[in-house]
């Protein structure tokens, strides 16, 4: 499961910051690359979890993904991808990304409207460091 630290330990994993930067927009693997936050949610929209990403950007009680959902989105060889990156299983990533996205969207969301990436990569860093 992904938590303080994670990704930090001896399998050359990059840690917190760098794997939410990396899925939320940051990185080169995942539906968030180059597209950012909004393509995510895209994604899971696509994936039939739209319901669900939606309520991470809107007010109210943030709604689950099942961590199989992590793969439908990201496709396996993206989140393999991640899970290496991080010094992770892929179980491990995709169970920690699945309980870690909605409330990490949710915070860089505040006001309800999704960042543009220099505001992401400023809320993500921060609630890194708060993380830590």
């Amino acid at each position: 499961m992904l938590g303080r630290g994670a990704g930090s330990g001896a399998g050359g994993g990059q840690g917190l910051e760098d794997l939410l930067g990396q899925v939320l927009g940051g990185g080169r693997a995942g539906p968030g690359a180059g597209g950012g936050l909004g393509d995510l949610l895209d994604a899971f929209q696509r994936a039939g979890y739209g319901e669900q990403s939606r309520s991470w950007v809107g007010a109210g009680r943030n709604e689950p993904v099942p961590p199989d959902a992590l793969e439908r989105v990201f496709g396996h060889d993206a989140l393999s991808q991640i899970a290496a990156r991080a010094g992770l299983s892929e179980r491990e990533t995709s169970e920690g990304l699945s309980q870690l996205l909605p409330e990490v969207v949710d915070k860089v969301t505040p006001d309800g409207r999704v960042p543009d990436f220099d505001a992401l990569v400023a809320s993500v860093s921060d609630m890194a460091r708060r993380m830590r």
